[in-house]
């Protein structure tokens, strides 16, 4: 069980160093990932950014992902060719699907856009963080959109989740680190002592504080 996410970013930042990663980018799924990927990024030395993504939900079934966006320029939009087919839609109805999440999207773009700067991918390893994931659906499409940009390697980064989402993430990314699989998984908030639900503030000063902390490291 961990402390809080700061310290299962901690221990997980300890975990990834000794793993001697090329040129990483440390890339923080919020709200909720943003803690422990600022920690895992203090570890490394490496540059924090925040990769938003949107799930756009079946008709009638909002927790069921039929596509996915992510955050970009221009936005990724991940299908789940599998979810589309068996509720029959159509390009238009998908495309309306989409769009009706766009706006919650260039929302968190826009506000977290204000605190961190885009980095380039290109020829660097991506370390996709979150404080655990309990299916792994979201990660995986954020993968499949980070695959795009170029980056030599994918790296997931977790303090904690269950073997199957493990291995979902396995056949996504090059390398998955997590710091514990219970076999009885539960909810995330059953792993840590302390859990609360992040707003948008929290999640901001969590990054401007991270920020401060790399300017301090590196002064131009």
């Amino acid at each position: 069980m961990f402390r809080d996410r700061q310290e299962a970013g901690e221990r997980l930042g300890l975990e990834l160093l000794g793993a001697k990663l090329a040129n990483p980018v440390v890339l923080a799924l919020p709200r909720g990932g943003i803690p422990v990927a600022a920690a895992v990024a203090n570890a490394l030395d490496a540059p924090l950014d925040v990769l938003i993504v949107r799930k756009v939900g079946a008709p009638g079934n909002a927790e069921l992902a039929v596509a996915a966006i992510v955050d970009g320029t221009p936005p990724d939009v991940v299908v789940n060719r599998e979810i589309v087919e068996a509720y029959s839609l159509g390009d238009e109805e998908l495309a309306a699907l989409v769009n009706a999440e766009r706006p919650e999207l260039e929302r968190r773009s826009r506000l977290f856009g204000g605190v961190t700067r885009s980095h380039s991918l290109a020829g660097r390893t991506a370390v996709l963080v979150d404080d655990g994931a309990a299916t792994g659906a979201t990660l995986k499409v954020a993968l499949r959109a980070v695959k795009r940009r170029g980056p030599t390697r994918t790296v997931v980064a977790l303090p904690v989740a269950p073997s199957d989402a493990l291995d979902v993430l396995r056949q996504e990314a090059d390398q998955v680190f997590c710091l514990s699989a219970p076999g009885r998984f539960r909810a995330l908030s059953y792993h840590y002592r302390s859990f609360p639900q992040l707003t948008d503030e929290d999640a901001i000063n969590a990054l401007r504080a991270a920020n401060e902390e790399r300017k301090l490291r590196h002064p131009r």
